[in-house]
């Protein structure tokens, strides 16, 4: 269970660091803002035009009596819209780092170079239009993944007292591993692990995964906010890999507490007693 709060620790660690990277946090919401417009102009263009689709795609109920065609059409307009909602959640990380490519990789980079003790980052040594192949591809594996489960949950929520229960607890937990993995993929891609390996990584320390990836997927429910812990989460994300792939992680400017001038930071309390305990 200790893992669950190492894993929380990242996440607040990685938004630390951008806070104190000022110009990175600044480059770093942008993917997220021209995402968030391209999905809001979609879901705005939905509802608009969501119920004509509708209309459309049910001409079988243009001589139903009233008013079952109204309450029919008006049932499938609702359930679409929620659909696309639903599926806006669980794509928005993706698309944002597949949009933002460039940019988190210079992020997850520079925090690489940050804690590690030579000051070097892996490079992946791919072109740039590669990467965002592998990085697509990926992504669509795991969103066909995320609905699996999606489906099956919602098949679970049915069950009396378990589904209202025990279904969306396990949902968030769901939606934790799997946002991480998105994450993580940032800075395992550079170090030619593939997805395979990846997931085979991260069910290693499910644990410290949750802890990362659930309290983060829960802030994301709310309007606006992946936008501005974006950055952060893909800061705290390398500093996990490092973590899960064993790599140590120089006592310095990891946990936010760099010297403005120096650059140099205070080693966090417990630091060196963390990595030998997850080597």
């Amino acid at each position: 269970m200790r893992d669950l709060g190492v894993g929380f620790g990242y996440l607040l660690r990685g938004q630390r660091w951008v806070v104190r990277h000022g110009k990175s946090f600044g480059f770093g919401l942008l993917p997220g803002l021209i995402t968030l417009v391209l999905y809001a102009a979609a879901l705005v263009a939905l509802a608009v035009y969501g119920e004509g689709f509708v209309t459309w795609a049910t001409p079988f109920a243009d001589d139903w009596s009233s008013p079952w065609a109204g309450l029919f059409r008006g049932f499938l307009t609702a359930v679409l819209f929620a659909l696309a909602l639903l599926l806006a959640v669980l794509t928005f990380t993706a698309v944002t780092l597949l949009v933002g490519q460039p940019f988190y990789e210079s992020l997850s980079e520079k925090v690489d170079r940050d804690v590690s003790p030579d000051g070097t980052a892996p490079e992946s040594g791919l072109p740039l239009w590669r990467e965002l192949w592998i990085s697509a591809r990926d992504s669509l594996r795991i969103i066909v993944r995320a609905l699996v489960w999606g489906v099956l949950l919602f098949g679970l929520g049915f069950v009396p007292f378990v589904g209202q229960t025990v279904v969306p607890v396990l949902g968030f937990f769901v939606t934790g591993f799997f946002l991480t993995e998105e994450l993580v993929a940032v800075a395992l891609q550079r170090r030619e692990i593939d997805l395979r390996a990846r997931l085979a990584l991260l069910r290693s320390r499910k644990t410290l995964v949750w802890g990362f990836g659930t309290p983060l997927g829960l802030a994301f429910l709310v309007p606006f906010v992946a936008v501005f812990l974006m950055p952060g989460a893909v800061a705290g994300a390398t500093l996990m890999a490092r973590d899960l792939l064993g790599e140590e992680i120089r006592e310095g400017d990891a946990d936010g507490t760099a010297d403005e001038d120096t650059g140099t930071e205070a080693a966090p309390e417990g630091a060196s007693e963390e990595r030998s305990a997850t080597s």
